[in-house]
């Protein structure tokens, strides 16, 4: 042992000094190995950093640890829709005997059911919203409320809805002007127009308060539908239990309203789809305008920076749609408080004027303007199109190919904490699993109640198929001819069938658990007690489905998230691919150093082996040099790595620019982590690398016999 300790020491003392004295080539492959050693320590941990982002992301909003499906879905499952759009799933029949099954695994803690889609919703118009304020005033005063301020709210929303009315007219006259129409089509609009001009004529507005009713129904029934505004659009949505879904998923919070009552029918709308797509346009784009200015530190006073200054230009002219909503009550008191907030300068304005004043923006007044429009104005506006409180229809196409709708109330929007600007997660929402089911023409328990009773009334019973011909035609016997003695009362059927009870209103039904559970789901999320062993448990799940015939697939969150997995995926590849690169380079320089290296030492190697060093000896010396250099360099960029880890998250981190970044750092910026495995992996790549830099040249000095080195001239 003593003499092996001998021989360390002799071979690190020769190597050293063969470093200190070769200080250029030293120097050259130190630089080498350091940036090797340090991309590789900075690289790795921010991946490891942008992993355990997206999967903190990923676990806490919809994915969970494990997923399942039914294996016999066509398309893959993708949490966050695919390049094809959402994934085709077979459903899973009864998901009340999955959660039996799996919850009874260890280590599983939740099953929480899911189908995730996309369906249409309306979402009305400015006339709509006017007509419904003036239904609402109509009924007052049908219920007696006469006092002033009724009555003058009355007028004002009468005055308000004939304005939108004779804009329409304008619009869609010059819209007709343009285009020729013939046929039918042509024909139909001039029924339109003839109902428009109508509805804005002097004597339909002084018969008005004659017939209320009769006159809102023309206007909601032929006028309000004639307006190009948009009046649908389209979400993305989980249909889950509610509940169950809070319980598991910790970023889920309600941002605004509240929770969906437990066993009730309802949805939550993202927070960050509401306000991308459901937002009054001018609000919105004085949000984007602050979020550019506080988080990105850009400025307005930036003529190059055109995104800024087209936000303030579509604001400043954009004002139609604030001033469609407001009724001259509400535009006289939107007047007063914008002169009041905007000062002596804006005395004497009308509204448009003082709208485009508060929208004329620049670096020194935005903050006080935002606050002017969000505390004086924003309260006398609607400021999203779906807003908490709302009903909402929601369309889709069933399974059988035909549209269904459902009709839920908006109890909040909701959102997921950390990647609340992230668009991934928080275009999101979230339906309870019963009118999800009723939206794609799954049985339901009313549905189900709802046939019985049609068959009941009309004395319908079950056939076997075989038996279907025999029932209609008598078995084959002869036909006989029957006079009809009765006639069928269709509108007493109708009235059977419409019968009030539980099941003609679902929204005010309290569904218990075994409802929500015992029916159809697409996927579910498994959340574990120890995510750690999420490998084993997966067997586990996969195995329990197995022996109970139930025809799942189990994947774990990577898998589940689709593109966004691959995303990350290539990230890692990139890095990897690069990083061999670089090291495939560098192994050909200090090859090529080592080797010149060691023909400038043949007779200095020639000498040691005729005092007798050996062949092992004189490699294993190279071997020892290479590696020195290796180790020393190495750790050297390890640390300078580990200080640039820590360098950018003391500075904020990397502030996640998009949505995707948002979603991929599970927060507003990567604040990175140096890991131990980082450093420890860079210390091994660089000393390998080293070690099979210096092989060959080791090899060459093998070979080196005193006879030669005596023959070399030096």
């Amino acid at each position: 042992m003593s003499a092996r300790t001998d021989a360390l020491r002799v071979l690190l003392r020769i190597a050293f000094r063969n470093l200190a004295a070769a200080r250029v080539r030293t120097a050259i492959i130190g630089a080498i190995v350091l940036g090797g050693a340090f991309l590789v320590v900075l690289g790795s941990s921010l991946m490891d950093s942008i992993d355990r982002g997206m999967r903190t992301s990923i676990q806490g909003s919809l994915g969970g640890q494990l997923q399942v499906y039914s294996a016999a879905s066509k398309d893959p499952l993708e949490l966050y829709g695919g390049l094809r759009g959402e994934p085709q799933l077979e459903p899973i029949e009864d998901f009340s005997r999955v959660k039996e099954v799996l919850s009874r695994v260890p280590n599983v803690k939740a099953v929480v059911p899911m189908g995730i889609d996309q369906a249409m919703v309306a979402t009305g118009n400015v006339i709509d919203v006017a007509l419904e304020r003036l239904r609402a005033d109509v009924r007052r005063l049908e219920e007696g409320d006469r006092s002033p301020e009724a009555l003058r709210g009355y007028e004002a929303r009468k005055a308000h809805v004939r304005r939108l009315v004779g804009l329409l007219r304008d619009e869609l006259g010059q819209a007709l002007a343009i285009v020729d129409l013939e046929g039918r089509e042509a024909e139909e609009r001039r029924r339109e127009w003839a109902d428009l001009t109508n509805a804005a004529s002097d004597g339909f507005w002084a018969g008005f308060d004659g017939d209320r009713y009769g006159h809102l129904e023309l206007l909601e029934n032929r006028i309000a539908r004639l307006s190009m505004d948009g009046s649908f659009t389209f979400i993305r949505y989980v249909g889950t239990d509610p509940d169950a879904f809070f319980r598991a998923f910790e970023l889920a919070q309600v941002a605004k309203g509240e929770m969906i009552p437990k066993g009730h029918r309802g949805i939550l709308v993202g927070k960050q789809y509401a306000e991308e797509w459901l937002k009054l346009k001018n609000a919105r784009r004085l949000d984007l305008i602050k979020d550019a200015r506080d988080r990105r530190g850009r400025r307005l006073a930036d003529a190059k920076d055109e995104e800024l200054q087209r936000w303030v230009r579509e604001n400043q002219r954009g004002t139609k749609d604030i001033l469609q909503q407001l009724d001259p009550l509400q535009a006289e008191e939107a007047a007063r408080r914008l002169r009041a907030a905007l000062g002596s300068e804006a005395a004497g304005e009308d509204l448009p004027a003082l709208l485009a004043r508060l929208f004329r923006v620049d670096d020194a007044n935005f903050d006080a303007r935002y606050r002017i429009f969000y505390d004086q104005l924003a309260p006398l506006l609607r400021l999203y199109l779906i807003d908490v409180g709302d009903t909402i229809t929601i369309k889709a196409p069933a399974k059988s190919g035909y549209f269904n709708s459902v009709n839920v109330k908006v109890y909040g929007f909701i959102q997921f904490r950390q990647i609340e600007r992230s668009g991934i997660a928080g275009m999101t929402s979230v339906l309870d699993l019963l009118s999800f089911r009723d939206l794609y023409g799954y049985m339901t328990k009313e549905r189900a109640a709802e046939i019985a009773r049609l068959k009941g009334a009309v004395g319908a019973k079950e056939l076997a198929r075989e038996d279907a011909e025999a029932a209609l035609f008598g078995g084959g016997g002869p036909l006989e001819g029957r006079a009809a003695t009765a006639r069928i009362d269709e509108r007493s059927l109708l009235e059977g069938a419409r019968a009030p009870g539980p099941a003609q209103d679902p929204a005010a039904r309290t569904y218990t658990q075994e409802e929500l559970d015992r029916g159809v789901a697409l996927n579910a999320a498994l959340v574990l007690h120890d995510p750690a062993k999420l490998e084993a448990t997966r067997r586990d799940v996969q195995a329990a489905a197995d022996r109970a015939g139930l025809g799942l697939r189990v994947v774990d969150w990577h898998a589940a998230s689709g593109v966004v997995g691959q995303f990350v995926t290539t990230l890692r590849i990139v890095l990897y691919v690069s990083l061999l690169v670089f090291f495939g380079v560098a192994l050909v320089i200090v090859n090529n150093a080592m080797v010149m290296a060691t023909l400038q030492r043949v007779t200095e190697i020639g000498t040691m082996r005729a005092i007798g060093a050996q062949r092992r000896f004189v490699l294993v010396m190279l071997l020892v040099e290479t590696a020195t250099v290796g180790l020393a360099f190495g750790l050297a960029g390890a640390a300078l790595g580990g200080a640039a880890v820590w360098l950018v998250r003391a500075a904020g981190g990397i502030p996640a620019t998009n949505d995707m970044l948002n979603f991929l750092f599970a927060g507003p910026a990567l604040r990175p982590v140096l890991g131990g495995a980082s450093v420890v992996v860079s210390l091994v790549i660089v000393v390998v690398v080293s070690v099979l830099s210096g092989l060959y040249p080791a090899l060459l000095a093998m070979r080196v016999t005193p006879v030669e080195a005596m023959a070399t001239e030096d």
